[in-house]
């Protein structure tokens, strides 16, 4: 059954009160505030405020900019269509401040309407505690790839500071300590992270977490970052259809690539409003450019899928997540609230 949807008018073609600005902007937001915890020196923290357009109406980030030199921001994908997922990413610059910080990190939209949204960062920097490099950097790792790298964790002030463990909350991380130095003031430990062969395709982003004998600050958080690259990749992903009217049809291209040449046996959906043609003489190649096409049913609302991509590249598949919008208002800054799957 097609989800049913009813729209909640913030606004009109006519500029919105102050107020209504503000809030129509905040709504896209998950979160306007994050604690980073403790730190240690030189190590890489970064957060992403995640906000998703939920308007019929295109949405533009003019600015963003922060109150303390602490904290640096930047805009990941500034113009969002209906439903787009973009961000605002809060790094922390803990090479060249030390302990207790806090910023405000302020948003400026000027699309449909002008708004501010401010965003709320705090952290505690520690000067005894120093990472080389600043993060565990995986990079990109083909899948069934294990991968190992380290990192140099410098402690200064007191000869009796330990490491009593490592934890992961990633079943597919994991890590070991080494000590590698202990005396006049100085304990030095080498971190080893490892990634599983077994590790699932997409990114990571995760902590490891030093368990230590400080008492006041027993934890150390260290980011783990990088992609694991499945055999088949699919983009764009999400792939956005937009806004359209009822009957009308909108054909998008999907661009399907392979770590060797491959061939496409079916591509689905368990909605039949999308469709993709599979030629069975098709040559075996990396790159496949595949049309899918939506054709708008008569009802309105939101429309989210999953279309499935398999192939004869031992068995590897693709989902992708298709969205749309049916609808006929216009000109109005309304948010789509789904009621029934």
């Amino acid at each position: 059954m097609a989800s049913k949807s009813f729209l909640v008018v913030l606004g009109i073609v006519l500029v919105p009160s102050p107020v209504l600005a503000q809030q129509w902007a905040a709504r896209m937001f998950e979160t306007t505030s994050h604690n980073f915890g403790s730190i240690a020196r030189d190590a890489k923290a970064e957060f992403e405020f995640k906000v998703k357009n939920i308007y019929l109406e295109e949405v533009h980030i003019a600015s963003v900019h922060s109150s303390c030199g602490c904290t640096q921001p930047r805009i990941e994908n500034p113009s969002l269509k209906t439903y787009e997922q973009g961000g605002i990413v809060a790094r922390v610059n803990s090479r060249s401040f030390r302990g207790n910080r806090g910023a405000t990190v302020t948003v400026t939209f000027d699309k449909p309407y002008y708004a501010r949204v401010q965003l709320h960062v705090s952290v505690h920097i520690r000067g005894d505690v120093m990472l080389t490099p600043s993060a565990a950097d995986l990079g990109n790792v083909h899948q069934g790839t294990e991968v190992e790298k380290r990192i140099a964790v410098h402690h200064f002030g007191r000869s009796d500071w330990k490491i009593l463990g490592v934890e992961s909350k990633n079943p597919y991380l994991r890590g070991e300590v080494v000590e590698t130095a202990r005396g006049q003031g100085r304990v030095g430990y080498e971190l080893r992270v490892f990634l599983a062969e077994n590790a699932p395709a997409g990114y990571i982003k995760d902590h490891l977490i030093l368990r230590t004998s400080d008492r006041s600050t027993p934890e150390i958080p260290v980011l783990a970052e990088g992609r694991v690259l499945s055999p088949i990749t699919v983009s764009p992903s999400p792939m956005f259809i937009g806004t359209v009217s009822p009957g009308e049809q909108v054909t998008k291209h999907v661009v399907v690539r392979g770590t060797e040449p491959f061939r496409i046996t079916a591509v689905t959906c368990d909605d039949a409003r999308f469709s993709a043609p599979t030629a069975e003489d098709q040559p075996a190649k990396a790159i496949h450019v595949v049309p899918v096409t939506f054709a708008a049913g008569e009802e309105s609302g939101r429309v989210q899928r999953a279309i499935r991509i398999e192939t004869d590249l031992a068995g590897a598949t693709a989902e992708l997540a298709a969205y749309a919008v049916v609808t006929s208002p216009k000109n109005v800054l309304v948010s789509h609230e789904t009621t029934s799957p």
